[in-house]
């Protein structure tokens, strides 16, 4: 009964907040859903180091180092409760993470990843929003799923990547 009574007393403030909540209108129905955050990206100038960091010191598990030659990349992923950090560091003279760490010394926050219930529905969306996509179609990412990566001028500085859950 002390449910009930609580939540007697909390509806009217429920009801206040959502009509207020007035931007929740405006948003179109979709055809696709974001999903959780799957992953930040780092990137590091030394992948031993950084690893070190996160297994030895921090006490995280840590994955081992993955060669993703198509995306110019050496991945390690550090498992955190609610989701992953992945450390890049470049594989080749052509890595996105080189030109990256040229400009970054010390490395840094390369990418936020978040899942996407339809990646091809989330790009016809997004192209008919002006949403750049910087690849034609998906490549298959760390996670052997099809990724997309929007162009961070128009997410607000941020390079944003979309993962197929």
């Amino acid at each position: 009964s002390g449910f009930l009574t609580r939540l007697q007393t909390s509806a009217p403030i429920i009801r206040t907040l959502s009509s207020s909540n007035s931007f929740s209108q405006n948003i179109p129905s979709c055809l696709w859903k974001l999903g959780r955050l799957n992953h930040v990206a780092i990137a590091v100038p030394d992948l031993e180091k950084a690893q070190s960091l996160y297994k030895d010191v921090l006490g995280a598990q840590v994955s081992e180092t993955v060669a993703l030659p198509e995306h110019g990349v050496y991945t390690v992923f550090v498992e955190l409760g609610n989701t992953k950090l992945e450390l890049l560091h470049p594989l080749g003279e052509k890595s996105p993470i080189a030109s990256f760490l040229q400009k970054n010394k010390n490395g840094g926050m390369h990418h936020i990843c978040i899942e996407v219930d339809d990646i091809k529905a989330a790009m016809t969306e997004l192209k008919k929003k002006k949403i750049r996509i910087l690849s034609e179609e998906p490549k298959i990412g760390a996670h052997g799923k099809p990724v997309i990566f929007l162009h961070p001028k128009d997410c607000h500085g941020v390079l944003v990547e979309l993962e197929q859950a």
